[in-house]
């Protein structure tokens, strides 16, 4: 005769009726596992005082009383607002969104007027300074291998070499702090958050 399979959620929940059922204080884990928490969980709702206890060393509950606290805690929990309270909220939430899109504007157009910029694009000019200077020095052998090759003398080598740095130099003591160029970003950059817009409306 073959038996029957065991369903495992039917032994765990003849197991929890037998824990239910009986008369003798309970354990945290006892009690967690009834709830469907985690012992830990009990233990501080317990220390909380949001569990009555009998005992707190070891933790020991009478499990009526418990389970009437923890039944009304959720169904506090689970109250709706009144519409009173509701209506504030509401206006608290609109008030906080009105002002976070006010300071939004506000940065948006201190960015337009060059007061400010963002990390990304003082990032990006960097760079872009960076490769310009790396494309000058990258480019000297080139540009002066023959001029070097016809040198008569170190000296006058070390001479051409020293004036075509010095020349780099010079430009780049030309580079100056350009606002155009960092608003020329913005606009592209909300030009194409409004692409993204519209796109995102078709």
């Amino acid at each position: 005769m073959v038996s029957a399979k065991k369903n495992p959620s039917s032994v765990k929940k003849r197991q929890v009726s037998e824990k239910i059922s009986g008369d003798s204080l309970k354990s945290s884990a006892e009690i967690a596992e009834i709830f469907g928490l985690t012992e830990r969980h009990v233990r501080r709702m317990a220390k909380d005082g949001d569990l009555p206890c009998v005992s707190s060393n070891p933790y020991k509950f009478r499990l009526e009383d418990t389970a009437k606290v923890y039944i009304q805690s959720l169904n506090d929990r689970l109250k709706p607002l009144d519409m009173e309270t509701a209506l504030k909220e509401k206006a608290r939430a609109d008030a906080d969104y009105r002002k976070a899109k006010a300071q939004i504007a506000d940065l948006e157009l201190a960015e337009l007027k060059g007061e400010m910029h963002r990390s990304e694009d003082v990032e990006a000019m960097t760079s872009d300074l960076v490769y310009t200077i790396r494309s000058m020095v990258m480019s000297l052998p080139g540009r002066l291998a023959m001029d070097v090759v016809k040198c008569n003398t170190p000296a006058e080598a070390s001479a051409l070499i020293d004036r075509e740095c010095m020349g780099i130099l010079e430009q780049l003591s030309g580079y100056k702090y350009d606002p155009a160029e960092y608003a020329k970003r913005v606009r592209q950059r909300e030009g194409w958050r409004k692409e993204e817009e519209e796109a995102d409306d078709e």
